[in-house]
């Protein structure tokens, strides 16, 4: 059994973050952690990395459901819009390599989501933040933390709605 990143705990105690480590069998996506965890998995986060332009940005989802490109585009752009920054014309997800290259020591499909941690945005789909407590990557593939999806407010996230209901 492997151990969380120590880069990842250690970013959540400095930043004060409350959280609950949750030893579970090894899965590969929210649909399996939540039939392991015997959990609705609307409470599972599941991290996407997209590239906006030529930035990166973090997005955490309910795991019962799709993100929306476009609805996503907007949140991003009023946000940038806020900050000063350049509006984003197209956002893709990012490849395996960029992955792999981006967040060492991290396992591909495990990415915690903490996007300060990596130098980029994070951005949290409103379906979690209505939720009591939430079961989030860690960088493993047998443990996740949960959660209350409050933290995300100490975490200077961006809120929105930008997930869509798997077909």
């Amino acid at each position: 059994m492997a151990n969380i990143p120590s880069k990842v705990t250690k970013f959540l105690e400095k930043s004060g973050v409350k959280y609950e480590e949750v030893t579970h069998k090894t899965v590969f996506t929210s649909y399996d952690k939540a039939a392991t965890l015997k959990i609705k998995p609307n409470v599972i986060g599941k991290t996407l990395v997209l590239k906006t332009d030529n930035d990166l940005a973090m997005v955490l989802i309910p795991g019962n459901k799709n993100l929306d490109k476009s609805k996503f585009q907007k949140v991003l752009n009023v946000w940038r819009k806020r900050q000063g920054i350049k509006l984003v014309k197209k956002t893709d997800f990012i490849s395996e390599t960029v992955m792999k290259n981006k967040f060492k020591g991290i396992k591909l499909g495990a990415v915690p989501p903490f996007g300060k941690l990596f130098g980029m945005p994070t951005f949290v789909d409103k379906g979690l933040v209505k939720e009591k407590a939430i079961f989030i990557s860690t960088g493993i593939y047998d443990k996740s933390f949960k959660v209350s999806p409050k933290i995300f407010e100490k975490l200077e996230t961006v809120s929105g709605v930008f997930s869509k209901a798997k077909k």
